[in-house]
């Protein structure tokens, strides 16, 4: 049996029945997402990002699914980012929810923080799924230390 095209996302992870993660997925990955039950695209990567789908948004609408476009800046994370991409989670209490960046590096720490400070997921297992993508830099270690901080 063949694995599913959208497991094949770069940096794929799977955080619950209700919410994956992944990498920039292709048009070929997203057109497969329903086939998975996900009805919900958020998206953290900046336009430019390598791999972008330009048409992201109306393909993901095309498909059936609600998109929200989060930029986050690699080298900028902000609190206002934050508090947008809990307010787009929390729009969508009861559906499948896929969150990507270019990496999934960024989407990793803001689903730690959703699930320590939103969720009261202790931090120590947050950080397991962050570790399965990434070691986080020092510009993304400080972010998610001032977030924890500020609460």
């Amino acid at each position: 049996m063949s694995v599913p095209l959208w497991m094949h996302i770069l940096n794929y992870l799977e955080i619950s029945e209700r919410l994956g993660t992944g990498g920039m997925p292709t048009r070929e990955q997203l057109a497969a997402l329903p086939a998975a039950g996900y009805q919900v695209v958020i998206n953290l990567a900046v336009p430019e990002s390598p791999n972008a789908v330009p048409e992201e948004a109306e393909l993901v609408r095309q498909l059936g699914m609600t998109y929200h476009a989060v930029p986050v800046i690699w080298e900028q994370p902000t609190a206002e980012n934050l508090r947008a991409f809990f307010a787009a989670l929390e729009a969508h209490p009861e559906e499948k929810i896929f969150v990507h960046c270019a990496m999934n590096m960024r989407v990793s720490i803001f689903v730690c923080l959703y699930r320590v400070l939103r969720q009261g997921l202790p931090l120590v297992q947050a950080l397991e799924d962050v570790h399965q993508i990434w070691q986080p830099n020092p510009t993304w270690q400080a972010f998610l230390e001032e977030m924890l901080s500020a609460g």
